[in-house]
């Protein structure tokens, strides 16, 4: 349902906003949201009165609509940039590529959970790798320039048609 939202959100709102745009300030919008993760584990959402389920319900709720909204993006410039007739080996070619970058991203967030030495019963440094993994969130930026390279505005108005 929370994708669904940030689909609707982006045709709605964000159709006609370049997609460089898009992903540069979903990026950094993110970013300090990610960081919210710490209000439990900082014991501040007790302070607050708040339950950390329904915290982090609603966390994962508001970080799905954004992932959703800077994913929807990336479909339409892949979209533009389509030859008519091979939509189909794209869009299964990208979400192979995303299921891969996702497989990836485990693995080596089990990396950074082993070096910081977080586990099932030491949390010690469970906020030292949560800052860590919401700033790497921000890496993607150094590669936002490609983005002005392959064109791009939103409207799917390349080759492959409209998305």
């Amino acid at each position: 349902v929370a994708a669904l939202a940030g689909t609707v959100a982006y045709r709605r709102w964000l159709r006609d906003v370049p997609i460089r745009d898009v992903l540069f300030w979903l990026t950094l919008v993110s970013a300090p949201l990610g960081l919210t993760q710490l209000a439990p584990v900082l014991g501040l959402t007790d302070r607050w009165g708040l339950s950390n389920q329904w915290f982090i319900f609603g966390d994962s709720v508001l970080m799905t609509v954004l992932g959703q909204l800077a994913f929807m993006p990336l479909l339409v410039l892949a979209a533009s940039l389509c030859p008519p007739g091979i939509e189909g080996v794209l869009f299964a070619t990208l979400m192979s590529l995303f299921n891969g970058a996702g497989v990836i991203g485990s693995e080596l967030g089990a990396a950074l959970t082993a070096a910081f030495g977080v586990s099932a019963d030491d949390f010690g440094n469970l906020a030292s790798l949560l800052v860590v993994c919401n700033l790497s969130s921000l890496l993607p930026l150094l590669a936002i320039g490609w983005v002005d390279a392959a064109g791009g505005t939103g409207h799917g108005d390349g080759g492959g048609g409209d998305a």
